[in-house]
């Protein structure tokens, strides 16, 4: 018999003390929204070149219905649930609600794109012509000189997740730290629980990545990487990758990397950001801002605005009018956080499942509930190695990571994960009538020891069993899909809501582009000398509770 693996007994203690609340109704449950993207594409599977559809509402205002980078580039925002079950239905009925509105077109169920012809095949989105839609549109517009359209059409699905505030406060009596304002006690807390994930978010890569393949239209002129191998004549794939969109093919920037972020504090985070919004940069300097009447990009600056940070976690508070993201975590602190290393995964209609949910909602405890020091730019640089290995070779049985100065495996240090994942299940499922976060953990688990199971591996066998494309193999599950949701009755209430949001939204985009009263260039002045202002407050002025 295998020895026992040991689980740290701080966090079992720290379990057995808050089960006996949870129980009682005194912790509330965890609240979490969905973000997921899905390209649109015609019926060859070729991405769409159609405008946002009109009878889905304003890109600009809709509050659950949008596109990120592209006009084909659909973006689902829901409400925030504290039953995942209902976060994932209302998911359902906008993928229902906008196949009302799609004639001969379907959402793409992979990360990768579909069939691209160049860089300028993606459409940029268009927000109208207010000043705030001119500023999304040139910030688009500026990601594209900078790394080209082709990357900005990679989908995925962004988890957002808080903490209620009485687990915050039951984790503040238990830790003795009733004497630290409560924002800064949260805010100090999650950026813990985000070094924790940064140094274990390889885990969930290697069980949720589900995209090894690319199609040929994706690698630019034609060159392809070392790492990819041909699949008939249009798919590219890397034999044991598990989520290519997370690898340099996909959303890496060389520029930023030398932010060297590790989230260790909040004001280290933020400072960071303003700089690399303030600091200019050669190469984007070359590319001029802008031509005549015609502007390239925001600015010249290491980021145009912070949003162009990309990471695999960020720390996210709801911003007031006239406030950067940095300006209101620096004034009111962490409210939540958003997860986006997530690939869409292809078999199932909505990219995510209650399965999934539930695992990463325990993933998520464990790392808050865990030791988790502060992390050295040395560590920092191992972190990303780890993450690296994992993303390209995560299914390779002869695969090592370095854990603590050692090598190990995939399945040895995830077996130890999954170990005390099943303690925090169990503080999770104190509040509900079974035990759905440890069925997670125990579905999960056999992708450990089983690399054949994962995502990645089984879009990849289905691509080689059934000598079809990448792109044709997608398609099919893509029509599949669209027939298995439009057949799906849509709750009546929600329906009347999204059908009332189509002209509310509208009319809002017309009222924001009736009131400007000032030209773009002065818009984007005043934004700017806003943005590089300190809204930190002293511990003495911070919220108490």
């Amino acid at each position: 018999m295998p020895e026992p693996l040991n689980v740290p007994f701080s966090l079992t203690a720290t379990v057995d003390r808050l089960i006996p609340s949870a129980r009682l109704g005194r912790l509330g449950r965890l609240r979490r929204g969905l973000e997921k993207e899905g390209l649109r594409v015609d019926a060859q599977g070729h991405i769409a070149q159609t405008p946002h559809p009109y009878a889905l509402g304003s890109k600009l205002t809709h509050p659950h219905i949008t596109t990120d980078y592209s006009e084909s580039l659909l973006e689902y925002i829901t409400p925030v649930y504290s039953e995942p079950g209902e976060a994932l239905a209302f998911l359902s009925d906008l993928h229902t609600f906008t196949y009302q509105h799609l004639s001969d077109e379907w959402i793409w169920p992979g990360s990768m794109p579909s069939r691209l012809s160049g860089n300028d095949s993606v459409p940029i989105a268009d927000y109208g012509h207010s000043n705030v839609g001119t500023m999304k549109h040139v910030y688009r517009r500026g990601l594209d000189v900078r790394y080209g359209r082709i990357m900005q059409a990679i989908a995925g699905v962004h988890y957002n997740v808080s903490l209620p505030d009485d687990m915050w406060q039951a984790l503040r009596e238990l830790e003795q730290a009733t004497n630290v304002p409560f924002n800064d006690y949260r805010s100090t807390r999650y950026f813990s629980m985000i070094r924790h994930f940064r140094r274990h978010s390889w885990l969930l890569l290697y069980l949720f990545g589900a995209s090894p393949a690319v199609d040929k239209s994706f690698l630019p002129d034609g060159k392809v990487p070392d790492k990819l191998k041909p699949l008939g004549d249009d798919t590219y794939y890397a034999p044991y990758a598990t989520t290519l969109r997370m690898s340099d093919l996909g959303y890496q920037n060389k520029v930023q990397s030398q932010l060297k972020i590790c989230f260790n504090s909040l004001s280290n985070y933020v400072n960071t950001l303003r700089h690399a919004i303030s600091s200019p940069w050669p190469d984007y300097q070359k590319m001029g801002v802008k031509v005549g009447d015609d502007w390239q990009q925001l600015n010249a600056n290491i980021l145009q605005i912070e949003n162009e940070y990309y990471s695999d976690i960020r720390p996210k508070r709801v911003a007031k009018h006239n406030e950067t993201p940095s300006q209101a975590l620096e004034a009111r602190g962490v409210e939540y956080i958003e997860v986006r290393c997530l690939d869409l995964n292809p078999f199932d209609p909505l990219g995510i499942d209650e399965t999934q949910i539930r695992f990463i909602d325990t993933f998520l405890m464990w790392c808050l509930l865990s030791d988790s020091p502060w992390i050295s730019d040395e560590e920092c640089d191992r972190l990303d190695d780890n993450r690296r290995f994992v993303v390209e070779r995560g299914r390779d049985p002869a695969l090592t990571l370095i854990r603590d100065g050692e090598s190990t495996t995939v399945a040895a240090w995830g077996e130890q994960i999954f170990a005390e994942m099943a303690e925090v299940a169990r503080l999770l499922d104190a509040v509900e009538e079974s035990t759905p976060h440890a069925k997670a953990l125990e579905a999960l688990a056999p992708r450990l020891k089983d690399p054949s199971l994962t995502p990645s591996a089984q879009l990849l066998g289905q691509l080689q069993a059934g000598n079809e494309s990448l792109s044709d193999t997608l398609l099919s599950l893509a029509k599949a899909q669209a027939a298995e949701l439009k057949a799906k009755p849509m709750l009546r209430s929600r329906e009347a809501l999204l059908a009332q949001l189509i002209d509310t939204s509208h009319q809002q985009q017309h009222d924001i582009e009736a009131d400007d009263q000032v030209s773009f260039d002065d818009f984007l002045r005043d934004y700017f000398a806003h943005a590089r202002e300190s809204r930190a407050l002293s511990s003495l002025t911070a919220e108490k509770k």
